[in-house]
């Protein structure tokens, strides 16, 4: 029998897990709706109810989706502290993002269609 203590264990890795493949493409629709900086970020992931995000987990992202081109940043003052970089969504974003919006849907269908409830007939060998 798994314990509760267990239990949760299990239940917080597999939501690290089904995180970590949909992060990156979370972060872009975020900056789809409006430009942020790396703090907004995390706390805009943590009102959709993700949960407590590292900043090492957000900005390391941010930086490898600004190699590829999904995303770029310009400097902002900031009223309490030194600038801050906010990312805003390129155009190759936008087209990555719709391209991942499409494939999540379709795995998502996928899966509820496999874990929908079953009749839970006896099954036949």
């Amino acid at each position: 029998m798994v314990g509760a203590e267990n239990q949760s264990v299990d239940e917080n890795d597999r939501q690290t897990q089904l995180l970590r493949g949909a992060l990156d493409m979370c972060l872009l629709a975020l900056l789809a709706r409006e430009p942020a900086h790396g703090y907004e970020l995390v706390r805009r992931m943590e009102t959709a109810g993700f949960g407590a995000i590292s900043y090492g987990t957000i900005y390391p992202l941010l930086t490898r989706m600004r190699r590829l081109g999904l995303v770029a940043h310009e400097q902002q003052a900031s009223p309490t502290g030194p600038p801050r970089k906010v990312y805003a969504l390129t155009g190759s974003g936008r087209t990555h993002l719709d391209a991942w919006q499409k494939q999540w849907t379709r795995f998502a269908d996928t899966v509820g269609a496999i874990l929908a409830p079953l009749d839970h007939s006896p099954t036949r060998s």
